[in-house]
């Protein structure tokens, strides 16, 4: 995603309170965002069966 697709997540995430779900471009997985780590430009996921992962902004695309 680009950067400023990146920010609009983190902000809905962060300030908003609101999961925003997404989709990873490698591997096809869909998870809601929880968190963002800006050093690292990453976006936390809990994916749906119940995990946690961190992607990428580059591999990972907002899913309608």
């Amino acid at each position: 995603m680009k950067r400023s697709e990146y920010e609009r997540v983190c902000y809905t995430t962060e300030q908003r309170g609101e999961k925003v779900p997404l989709k990873n471009l490698r591997n096809g997985m869909v998870g809601y965002s929880f968190g963002c780590t800006y050093e690292g430009e990453t976006v936390q996921v809990r994916l749906e069966d119940g995990g946690l992962d961190s992607w990428a902004k580059d591999d990972c695309v907002e899913e309608k």
